[in-house]
């Protein structure tokens, strides 16, 4: 196998020269760079990152702690990640923590014991007992899709540790996410213009931010449209399809039920879907429908289902970014980046069927950013 010293030897170089090549430690003179570039290509010379990281400690690789990576939007997310960082010369470590706020800490762990230089995180509902291991090891990270309130309560009872102090900042904690309570709220008064006054929603999980910025959007919605809201229209599918099967089934036993539906992610469509089927309704006649998340296949529905469209795969790109600007600049003040959604307008909601691929969309850039210095 071959060595740094075989390398320097044959581009006419020192060792150190070698070493600022491949860390890109020093500027390098163009041509000696390619010099050393082609040496490495001719003797077909690896670099040892374990010998590297001893030196540097850093070991060029990203921990993501993701819930449900089987979920299309999740995989996408994913691939976005996966991208960025091959680009920047990164690895990945992956784990599951299934949303289980004791699961997700010992992820945290092994993932910081495996020496990642940061942390990508999908948080559950209750991550204090995360937010406190990441805190205390001051272990850069950046939380994504989900979002966390920086007034993290100080006792986690999980594990007898200690979270951070009430009242104190994360410094260490960005956030990317994608704007829910707007692009939810357009759904709801989409559905209103169409003439219906009863609109119920399948939320999500209670206590993750994507669910509480849904159903605030949802509430949004009716006020824009003037309606009253009904409590009994606002159920939870527990972002799962089982879920989502079985609060579409009591919206449906309602004794006015709802004559369209709000679904909050793409797994409780399908659930709902499901349901309405058993029930013998037909969308978009029986009820319409209109969902947060638009994925592959959403086009192939009959009806063509009208859709929120998250940026997923730049949601990870960029989760990816903001964690290499920490890792750059560790003091910099905290921030929160929130990506566009598009308004995917298809025929489940009602409206006219048009050519198959012709589904209006309406959005500004998926790729514009709204910042903010602190989380909100």
């Amino acid at each position: 196998m071959a060595t740094m010293a075989d390398v320097a030897r044959r581009a006419g170089v020192s060792v150190a020269t070698v070493s600022h090549v491949l860390n890109d430690t020093r500027p390098v003179l163009p041509h000696t760079r390619q010099a050393v570039l082609d040496a490495i290509d001719t003797l077909g010379y690896t670099p040892n990152t374990l010998a590297r990281s001893l030196v540097t400690s850093r070991t060029r690789s990203i921990g993501l702690a993701v819930s449900a990576i089987s979920n299309p939007y999740f995989t996408e997310i994913l691939q976005g990640v996966e991208a960025a960082a091959l680009d920047a010369g990164y690895s990945l470590l992956i784990a599951d923590p299934h949303d289980d706020p004791g699961h997700e800490r010992k992820v945290a762990q092994l993932l910081h014991e495996r020496r990642v230089d940061g942390m990508i995180v999908a948080p559950s509902a209750r991550p204090h007992a995360l937010v406190g291991y990441l805190r205390r090891h001051t272990v850069p990270t950046v939380f994504l899709d989900r979002v966390i309130d920086t007034q993290v309560p100080g006792a986690v009872p999980a594990g007898g540790e200690e979270g951070a102090a009430p009242g104190q900042d994360v410094p260490w904690c960005d956030q990317v996410c994608a704007d829910g309570a707007g692009p939810t709220a357009r759904l709801v008064t989409h559905l209103a213009g169409m003439g219906h006054r009863r609109i119920g929603m399948v939320a999500g999980l209670p206590g993750l931010s994507t669910t509480e910025e849904r159903v605030a959007g949802y509430l949004d919605g009716l006020t824009a449209a003037g309606l009253a809201h009904d409590e009994q229209l606002l159920v939870s599918g527990d972002s799962e399809s089982a879920g989502a099967e079985r609060a579409t089934a009591a919206l449906l036993a309602l004794p006015d039920p709802p004559t369209a539906l709000v679904t909050a992610n793409n797994a409780m469509t399908i659930g709902a879907l499901r349901t309405l089927r058993r029930h013998g309704l037909s969308v978009p006649d029986d009820i319409a429908l209109c969902c947060f998340d638009d994925f592959a296949w959403a086009d192939l529905f009959s009806p063509r289902l009208t859709a929120i469209a998250q940026p997923s795969r730049e949601l990870g790109a960029q989760a990816v970014r903001v964690l290499l600007d920490r890792l750059g600049e560790p003091g910099r003040p905290a921030r929160t980046l929130r990506l566009s959604c598009a308004f995917v307008h298809r025929t489940s909601c009602g409206c006219p069927e048009e050519p198959v691929g012709a589904g209006r969309t309406e959005h500004t850039d998926p790729s514009t950013l709204s910042e903010r210095g602190t989380v909100s």
